[in-house]
């Protein structure tokens, strides 16, 4: 299957403007590595590389590949987790002319079926130390009703696959560098290196092709964009072999020569290790929001110099929490398709708190439309963001019926959150408002769920929020809030109070709350809707719905009790900053 192209006169742009290279990532990587060879290049939880090792150890393993009989092209699908070995394991790929397909280490058959299928994976790299699943075995199953997998490949040791560990380790060094650069020397830096997926919550993922060029240059200017150097130790606790993970972490770092500090989502692992290795940067995903109340958390960040928060909404409290212990704090919105948006050094508090920024390539191209039209809407003014440039895609593999909905007639991509240029200092930058579809409809008034939930993350008790529609027989719908609290649950009345203190318009308060220890995710990362919105409907089916009394639905917003005389209502501004989970990326 071939990807959808970049036009030529784009390509021709992109390369004359000197952020697309001519070499291949593999290529891009062996320099890096020539010329930083003693220091390191990845530090994990199991080991450590430097960059001559790590460039040798993946040239061993990239011809012993080859020697399996997988030929340049050939997807491979990686279901592993953050250890030194899928590091490894990402860069002998690469250098084999192979393509990684980069799935979870929790997706099963339902995901890995289809995804399979529709690149033709040829093999199926998992780690065999998952706990509570066995991954080896899934492959192995898996296999067994493929029409295209033939090898299953072990992270780890388990005799029912080819382990990757030792592939390749009775090579001669100096003939597997002359077998790596034999295989790119057919590859051109335009042809698909990998492919991600999209974070989409319905479905099976789309596949996303992400070209050699592209993908590393989307990289190296992340990396530039904060000012790492070789000195800098980007610490990264995410999933590793996911967009966020290659492209914030394993390919930035090491575009610059810095070192990759890879941790697991388990802070009572990872702070440790970000305290040893002095780790100077670190992307804090919506999981790990928290992470500043961990009593290893100042030791892990005595030598940290940025934080970055990414993956759903940032809330104002934990940002002034980082920032009074002496943190730059920034944000990033990005997403496997490619565009990413960063609060850069520069930024004024203000964009860096309530805003995502500013695109991050010179050539990328961003505009706000009004939703399911080519119409451009006013500066402060929602509507859908859309995007095209030298990193972002042009179309979905294999989905034509999908890229015609998914892009403008000009290009452009439309990402489906909801997003407006607003001016501060002076400066243009872009806030995320939400999602399209993620919409209650109350009588007839349009809820912006995303809108709520920023409004409850102002509430200092409330830590993660997630709202969907209740079913309703008189209005259609009501809005149901699913809430992690700090203490004891909170009562109704206490957070209506909360969004009248605001000003809110009174359709909009939750008039149902529901109380939980965490908010579930997909498998991508994304808040779970599906099931919460499922769970409130039984529960209404069930008769257990409570509300707020009816009356405020005809109750004038002007008129509200909560306003005074002479003291207009404060208008309720959302944070924006970190709207619908991607990557995160």
């Amino acid at each position: 299957m071939t990807p959808v192209p970049y036009p030529e006169a784009a390509v021709r742009r992109y390369r004359d403007s000197g952020l697309w290279g001519t070499a291949t990532i593999a290529t891009e990587f062996h320099r890096i590595a020539r010329a930083h060879p003693d220091r390191d290049a990845v530090v994990a939880l199991d080991g450590r590389l430097t960059f001559a090792e790590l460039d040798e150890r993946t040239d061993l393993l990239a011809a012993g590949l080859a020697g399996l009989g997988l030929r340049p092209g050939d997807p491979v699908l990686f279901q592993v987790t953050n250890r030194l070995g899928a590091v490894v394991a990402w860069y002998g790929v690469l250098k084999a002319g192979l393509v990684p397909v980069a799935t979870l280490a929790a997706h099963r058959a339902h995901e890995i079926g289809d995804i399979s299928r529709r690149v033709g994976a040829v093999a199926h790299l998992v780690d065999a130390g998952v706990r509570n699943f066995d991954l080896v075995g899934f492959a192995e199953a898996t296999r067994r009703d493929h029409p295209t997998l033939r090898h299953v490949l072990v992270l780890g040791d388990d005799p029912r696959g080819v382990p990757v560990d030792s592939l390749g380790r009775d090579r001669d060094p100096a003939g597997a560098r002359a077998v790596v650069e034999r295989i790119q020397t057919g590859i051109d830096p335009d042809d698909v290196a990998a492919h991600q997926l999209s974070g989409g919550t319905t479905g099976v993922p789309k596949v996303i092709p992400r070209l050699h060029a592209e993908y590393w240059y989307n990289a190296a200017e992340y990396a530039r964009s904060w000012g790492w150097t070789c000195g800098s130790r980007i610490a990264h606790l995410i999933p590793v072999i996911h967009n966020a993970g290659i492209v914030c972490a394993v390919h930035a770092a090491h575009s610059v020569g810095g070192c990759l500090v890879l941790g697991s989502p388990d802070l009572d692992e990872s702070l440790p290790l970000m305290a040893r290795e002095a780790a100077t940067d670190v992307l804090l995903g919506h999981g790990h929001y928290r992470a500043v109340d961990h009593p290893g958390f100042a030791a892990a960040t005595r030598a940290v110099e940025r934080i970055v928060l990414s993956g759903s909404k940032v809330p104002p409290a934990l940002f002034d929490a980082l920032e009074a212990r002496g943190f730059w704090i920034g944000q990033l919105f990005g997403m496997g398709e490619g565009l990413f948006l960063t609060t850069r050094p520069g930024a004024p508090r203000a964009a860096r708190l309530t805003t995502v920024g500013t695109p991050l390539s010179t050539l990328d191209e961003v505009r706000i439309l009004e939703p399911g039209t080519e119409s451009p809407v006013g500066d402060g003014e929602t509507g859908e963001l859309c995007a095209r440039g030298p990193y972002t895609l042009r179309g979905y593999l294999d989905a034509p019926e999908h890229n015609a909905r998914a892009f403008t007639s000009d290009g452009f991509y439309r990402t489906g959150d909801l997003a407006a240029f607003v001016t501060i200092d002076g400066g243009r930058y872009l806030s995320i408002e939400g999602r399209i579809k993620d919409l209650i409809n109350r009588g007839g008034e349009k809820i912006n769920a995303e809108e709520v939930e920023l409004i409850l993350l102002r509430h200092p008790r409330i830590t993660a929020a997630a709202v969907v529609p209740m079913p309703d027989p008189r209005l259609g719908e009501r809005t149901c809030a699913y809430l992690v609290v700090d203490g004891e649950e909170l009562a109704l009345p206490a957070v209506q109070e909360h969004f009248a203190a605001l000003g809110v318009a009174t359709f909009k308060w939750p008039e149902r709350l529901e109380h939980l220890p965490e908010i579930p995710r997909t498998l991508v990362g994304k808040t779970d809707k599906k099931r919460l919105a499922a769970d409130i409907a039984r529960k209404v089916a069930g008769g257990g719905a409570t509300r707020a009394p009816d009356r405020r639905a005809d109750v004038p917003e002007s008129a509200h009790p909560i306003r005074r005389a002479g003291r207009p209502a404060r208008r309720a501004v959302p944070v924006p900053g970190a709207g619908p989970d991607r990557d995160a990326t």
